[in-house]
């Protein structure tokens, strides 16, 4: 009769401690949930807005809105093709923050210490050195202003390549220490160990961790607006000033007058979150091909 009530005090704890378990459990997944939908509902929030506020450019300016070079606050005349080009350009540089350092700090050493020495030594020799090479004679032509595209983009190399950097440790990291000891125990040496075995095996996060941080050079604002020029200007030269999106509206949303004005600015805001939402779903399909040929 002990035995039995023992047995049976024992089911019944357990069970007790089951229901607890599956009550938590049904709680966490719908907190989750609740996040996860909540989410969803900000982004869709942000986009409408987005849609909203721009639906008077748009509709003004139609498809040469995205196409047009010009941009003048007087006339009403808005294209969005300069600040587009030069996000595109300027992050297709960078695609390599010292985490920690505001990027308002980066502005001002690009302004005051970089742009000066690209400005009297590297500017002056890639303009000579390409002078008689067809095609990069135009992508590096012009008088070397210091600022510009190609400092644009290399500030925002110097910042994001610490953050893919940091990424790329972790991962290494995970690597499992068996298979760093067995390689080099049939006399790998720390190269091909690295190429053969680390880097295969953290493939899919090293890829990531570099279309992270060209998310992140493709939103950056204050450290780019330092040293671009801000010029609305398409040029074929990577040394002559332009914009960016996040550029143009950090300098000029304070400054709108005018519907179409503001419209236009937030239509910029829009191009610029479709393209980082376009960047960041190829890179994600990208990995997802890259797990799946892995296996």
């Amino acid at each position: 009769m002990n035995g039995t009530s023992v047995q049976a005090a024992e089911s019944s704890s357990r069970a007790s401690v089951l229901r607890r378990l599956r009550t938590s459990d049904l709680v966490f997944h719908g907190l989750t949930r609740a996040a996860a939908i909540t989410v969803l509902v900000l982004l869709s929030g942000v986009i409408l807005a987005l849609i909203i506020g721009s639906a008077p450019a748009l509709s003004t300016f139609g498809l040469s809105f995205i196409t047009t070079e010009v941009w003048n606050p007087v006339t009403d005349q808005f294209g969005a093709l300069a600040p587009i080009y030069g996000t595109l350009v300027t992050s297709a540089i960078a695609i390599e923050l010292l985490a920690g350092i505001p990027s308002i700090i980066y502005g001002i050493w690009g302004l005051f210490v970089f742009a000066p020495f690209l400005q009297k030594y590297i500017q002056p020799f890639l303009i000579d050195a390409f002078a008689n090479v067809p095609v990069l004679n135009s992508l590096f032509e012009g008088p070397p202003y210091g600022i510009g595209m190609l400092t644009a983009g290399l500030i925002l190399a110097i910042m994001v390549l610490p953050f893919v950097t940091a990424i790329s440790r972790d991962v290494f990291d995970a690597v499992p220490p068996v298979l760093k000891e067995a390689a080099y125990g049939v006399g790998c040496t720390t190269w091909e160990v690295f190429r053969s075995v680390i880097l295969p095996y953290t493939r899919v996060g090293v890829i990531g961790g570099c279309m992270l941080g060209l998310g992140r050079a493709l939103g950056e604002t204050m450290a780019v607006t330092f040293v671009i020029g801000n010029a609305h200007k398409v040029a074929a030269s990577i040394l002559a000033p332009g914009t960016t999106i996040s550029a143009s509206i950090a300098n000029e949303f304070t400054e709108a007058v005018g519907d179409l004005y503001t419209s236009s600015l937030i239509a910029l805001g829009l191009i610029l979150f479709v393209i980082t939402f376009i960047v960041l779903t190829a890179a994600r399909l990208m990995l997802a091909r890259i797990e799946k040929r892995i296996g």
